[in-house]
């Protein structure tokens, strides 16, 4: 777990100091815009293949902190966009999947010609006519897990040393010596005063949309899969 909580927090340096790279694995609050309908304001997104590499499964959460009483919004569609390409750095072809509550209980998605329609919050989800898109969304416990304190410690600190010339950087990337890589870590595995690490969001919930689709919906352009998700407004 090392790597992915250095990476992060260093993410957060690369943007506050200008370098050129730099990028969020998860975001749990956002700008004031997304603000405006919190169904809109993306927490985390997640993409994997089941065990037999048939179908793609992705996950985009919104939301943080959604009440009991919280719904996904009418007002609001969820994109997923999904590049297809042979080979790493190849050509990509994109595809893209799109959701949109017709009410707070009903929901329709689009793939190609693949259509779904109905409430989604059914323990089997609802599918398409082909049974190639599979759809579920509901209210869910936040999977993420944070040491919110000892992530801003650690920020703090990455912020002070790359301030003060201390981070190198190779081809746009920051390099850290095994010592700020441990000093660090420490700093992210710790809560105040050096207090054992808790899960900030413990209790907390987002309204999850789950899709599992199968992948020769979205491979024509090859094996390699990349996927980004977006929420826009609508009338």
């Amino acid at each position: 777990m090392k790597r992915p909580l250095i990476l992060q927090t260093l993410s957060l340096v690369l943007a506050i100091t200008g370098a050129p790279h730099w990028g969020f694995a998860a975001d749990h609050g956002d700008v004031p815009a997304a603000g405006n309908d919190p169904t809109a304001d993306i927490t985390d997104l997640y993409a994997w293949m089941n065990n037999d590499h048939t179908k793609l499964n992705l996950v985009l959460d919104v939301m943080s902190n959604a009440g009991p009483t919280a719904t996904f919004s009418p007002a609001v569609a969820f994109a997923f966009s999904i590049s297809s390409s042979p080979a790493f750095g190849g050509p990509q072809q994109s595809t893209k999947l799109v959701c949109k509550f017709i009410d707070t209980t009903n929901i329709e998605c689009w793939l190609g010609a693949e259509y779904v329609v109905g409430n989604p919050s059914v323990a089997e989800g609802i599918t398409s006519a082909s049974g190639k898109v599979r759809v579920y969304a509901a209210r869910r416990d936040d999977p993420f897990f944070l040491e919110y304190v000892g992530f801003g410690n650690a920020v703090n600190e990455a912020v002070k040393q790359a301030v003060a010339g201390q981070v190198g950087f190779l081809d746009g990337c920051a390099t850290l010596t095994p010592d700020q890589q441990q000093g660090l870590f420490g700093l992210l595995t710790h809560g105040a005063d050096g207090a054992p690490p808790s899960n900030t969001f413990a209790g907390q919930a987002v309204l999850a949309l789950v899709v599992q689709v199968d992948k020769t919906l979205v491979n024509a352009g090859g094996p390699i899969l990349g996927v980004w998700a977006s929420t826009h407004s609508v009338q």
